[in-house]
């Protein structure tokens, strides 16, 4: 539905009017809240979590020290992130949400940190080599659906991975 409508699914997530009102500050036409009526397609993992091989694809326009910075208006583009990669040499730079505590602690938005944890506890088996970002808050669903979103799987079915964790910002 469209955001001028009053609609109970919108009352609880209170930064909606901060996006809009970003939206609008950047010319674009009145935002088109997604609505999916159906429920998500389940697919139930065919192995414990301390066996799969793990996938992180987080929106919170985190790159890495060298990489090129997201751009702020519809950035499909994405980053892959070594799993490997020292937190110190992660930034993050967006413009739908307060940056300011992730850039103090990434993990705040890409927990990178608690899942190579996880991992060295034998609760996860492992993680993929790269982790993937991007900049949420694509104005244009069509092109995060037909061109951001296949991309990624894209790379996690290359990974070999047997699921993936998306953290939203």
């Amino acid at each position: 539905p469209n955001s001028t409508k009053e609609s109970p699914m919108h009352e609880p997530v209170h930064y909606i009017k901060r996006i809009e009102e970003k939206y609008a500050k950047l010319g674009y036409d009145a935002y088109e809240w997604i609505v999916n009526e159906d429920p998500p397609p389940w697919q139930p993992l065919l192995k414990p979590l301390s066996e799969i091989r793990l996938g992180l694809v987080a929106t919170g326009g985190i790159y890495v020290t060298g990489q090129v910075a997201f751009h702020y208006k519809d950035d499909t583009s994405f980053r892959a992130i070594p799993k490997d990669v020292a937190t110190a040499d992660l930034r993050a730079t967006h413009f739908a949400y307060d940056f300011t505590d992730a850039r103090r602690d990434p993990n705040v938005v890409f927990p990178i940190d608690t899942l190579r944890g996880l991992v060295q506890e034998g609760f996860i088996g492992s993680l993929a080599d790269y982790a993937y970002t991007f900049m949420g808050g694509i104005y244009s669903v069509r092109r995060v659906r037909e061109e951001l979103a296949p991309r990624i799987v894209e790379q996690l079915r290359a990974e070999r991975v047997d699921a993936a964790l998306f953290v939203p910002a």
